[in-house]
C-alpha cells in the first residue's frame, strides 16, 4: 500500500520507526524486535538507512520481512550525503526489485570529516536533488520528505527553511514527517506557517518517547529540540530511576500524541528505537482512542 492512500484516511492510527543492524550478528536480534513491533498492526513502519549505505541491504531485508510476512505497509529510507547517482540509482532498483512502494527521502547525517570537507564536488549536497532523481527515474514511489518544526539546524531561519522545503515539495514529496519535538505548540505554529507558504502536503507528526535521561542530551544535539520546562521536571525527577523514567516517557509521549488527535491530527509516527515494549505500552494507552 502506498501511504498517500493510508494518509487520506479518517482513522487516528499510529506508525512505529525501526532501525537496521549495524552488524551481522546483531541482525536476528532486531529482526525479532522489528517482528514484535509488526505484530501490533500499526499504520506502517519506516525502516532507517545507515550511514553512507552501509546497511541498506538490511533496510530492504527488514522492510520486506515486515511487509510481506506481517501485512504492515513499510516505509524504506534512502539516504544521499556520500553517494554518487549511480549508487542511488542501484538503490532504486533494488528497492523496485523488492516490491518497496514508499521511500523516505533524506540527505542524512553529515559525519565531522563531511562537515569540513569541500562539497562542491559531492553528487548530492541536499534532499531535494535526490527526490528529484527518484521521481525523474520512472519508479512509481510514494515518496516522503523530513521537515523541522523548529528549524533545520543548518537553516539560517525559519523563512529560509520553509522556503527549501518547498522546493522539496515541489520537486516531488507526497509527505513530509517531523524531526521530534517535545512541545505541541510549536507543530501547531509551524503548521500554520507552512500552509500559509503554499506547502499542502499531509504532514506527519514525530513523536521521541524518552525512556531514559541519557536520550535527552542526544535528542538535543540531533535535531536541536527545545525541551519545555514540564519535561525537563520530569526527567529532574525520575531520571536516576531507570524504570520510573521509562514509565514517565512513555506517558509524557503519550499525552502529545493525545493532544494532537484532538487536535485534528490523524497520524503520528512514534520513534519507537526498536524498542516493542515501549511500542506496545503506547499502543495501549491509546487502544480505546484508536479503536
Amino acid at each position: 500500500m502506498k501511504l498517500t492512500e493510508l494518509l487520506n484516511k479518517d482513522a487516528l492510527a499510529l506508525s512505529f520507526e525501526v532501525f537496521p543492524p549495524k552488524t551481522d550478528t546483531a541482525f536476528d536480534s532486531v529482526k525479532e524486535a522489528t517482528e514484535e513491533i509488526a505484530k501490533l498492526k500499526p499504520a506502517f513502519m519506516s525502516v532507517t538507512y545507515g550511514a553512507g549505505g552501509g546497511t541498506s541491504r538490511y533496510t530492504l531485508q527488514i522492510a520486506q520481512n515486515i511487509k510481506y510476512r506481517y501485512g504492515v505497509p513499510t516505509l524504506a529510507h534512502l539516504t544521499c550525503v556520500s553517494s554518487t547517482k549511480e549508487t542511488v540509482r542501484e538503490r532504486i532498483r533494488d528497492m523496485q526489485l523488492s516490491g518497496i512502494e514508499n521511500v523516505m527521502a533524506l540527505r542524512g547525517d553529515l559525519t565531522p570529516e563531511m562537515q569540513n570537507a569541500d562539497r562542491s564536488q559531492w553528487d548530492y549536497r541536499h534532499a531535494v536533488e535526490l527526490i528529484r532523481d527518484i521521481r525523474q527515474s520512472g519508479a512509481d514511489f510514494c515518496i516522503g520528505g523530513a521537515c523541522y518544526p523548529e528549524i533545520h539546524p543548518e537553516s539560517a531561519n525559519q523563512k529560509e527553511d520553509i522556503r527549501y522545503l518547498k522546493e522539496k515539495v515541489d520537486a516531488g514529496c507526497d509527505f513530509l514527517t517531523t524531526q521530534m519535538f517535545f512541545d505541541n505548540h510549536l507543530l501547531y505554529n509551524f503548521l500554520y506557517t507552512i500552509r500559509e507558504a503554499g506547502i499542502t502536503v499531509p504532514i506527519v507528526p514525530g513523536i521521541m518517547p524518552i525512556t531514559n535521561a541519557n536520550q535527552v542530551d542526544r535528542a538535543v544535539k540531533l535535531s536541536g529540540s527545545f525541551m519545555p520546562q514540564r519535561f525537563k521536571s520530569l526527567v529532574d525527577k525520575f531520571g536516576t530511576s531507570p524504570a520510573a523514567m521509562k514509565q514517565a516517557g512513555i506517558a509524557y509521549a503519550t499525552d502529545q500524541i493525545i493532544d494532537l488527535f484532538a487536535n485534528g491530527i490523524k497520524l503520528v509516527h512514534v520513534y519507537s528505537m526498536n524498542k516493542p515494549d515501549v511500542a506496545q505500552k503506547i499502543m495501549e494507552n491509546l487502544s480505546d482512542i484508536l479503536g
